[in-house]
């Protein structure tokens, strides 16, 4: 398949917190060999998200009260949308990587670390605007959603402009800062012996992530979003 481990590509596949994606991943992750298998979280989110046996480092979480919004937020987006859980990608890769017997590594940033970072990068009012937001949220109704990623699929990289150019300190910090620290984490689990990593991440951080580690030496294979999604082709 490939003449070496250095020549593996990181799969990086792009889901949804809020969709229901286990036949999808199932279909990518079950066939291809791995060491490991990537996940967007650090361990508190890994200890609320993930069964006791796939979340390493798990333990009791005392999240901050906007992480508390946002995951009751994705719970009742989850649940009617099909999703079931918040997060449920990331527990069926889990879960995929425990049946496989495969390593589980964390990459993304420390959540408390993140939230800081973006509340120290934004003007009183962005502060305000932000939890607002959260609250607002909470009874936001579920089409309009769906809409919004209906949008994303239909044109990714525009949709991204459009959130840099309104939000510049949000997506710095959540998007860009975020993507180049998981691509240190892929490089170290590389350097580490996992040289066949898929990496579970949501979709709009696929293409920074992407260049993040080419720009490290580190080939890529992408599966967004849109195409985990399309129905499977025939043979």
């Amino acid at each position: 398949m490939w003449a070496s481990t250095a020549e593996t590509p990181v799969l990086l596949i792009g889901s949804a917190h809020v969709v229901d994606l286990e036949a999808a991943l199932r279909r990518v992750l079950t066939p291809r060999p791995l060491d490991a298998v990537a996940l967007e979280l650090d361990a508190e989110r890994a200890a609320a998200l993930l069964p006791p046996t796939a979340a390493p480092g798990r333990g009791r979480s005392n999240a901050p009260i906007f992480l508390r919004l946002w995951a009751h937020l994705q719970r009742r987006l989850g649940a009617e949308m099909g999703g079931g859980v918040a997060g449920a990608e990331m527990r069926v890769a889990a879960t995929i990587a425990q049946e496989r017997k495969l390593s589980v590594l964390l990459i993304d940033d420390p959540i408390r670390d993140t939230l800081r970072r973006l509340l120290a990068s934004l003007s009183v009012r962005e502060r305000v605007g932000l939890i607002v937001g959260a609250v607002v949220g909470l009874v936001i109704p579920t089409n309009v959603v769906e809409a919004q990623l209906d949008k994303y699929n239909a044109a990714p990289q525009p949709y991204l402009e459009e959130v840099r150019r309104v939000y510049p300190s949000i997506a710095r910090v959540l998007l860009d800062e975020r993507n180049e620290h998981m691509a240190d984490r892929l490089l170290e689990a590389r350097r580490r012996g996992f040289g066949r990593v898929a990496a579970v991440v949501g979709d709009a951080h696929v293409p920074g992530l992407a260049d993040a580690l080419r720009r490290r030496g580190i080939p890529v294979e992408t599966v967004t979003l849109s195409e985990l999604v399309a129905p499977p082709t025939a043979p």
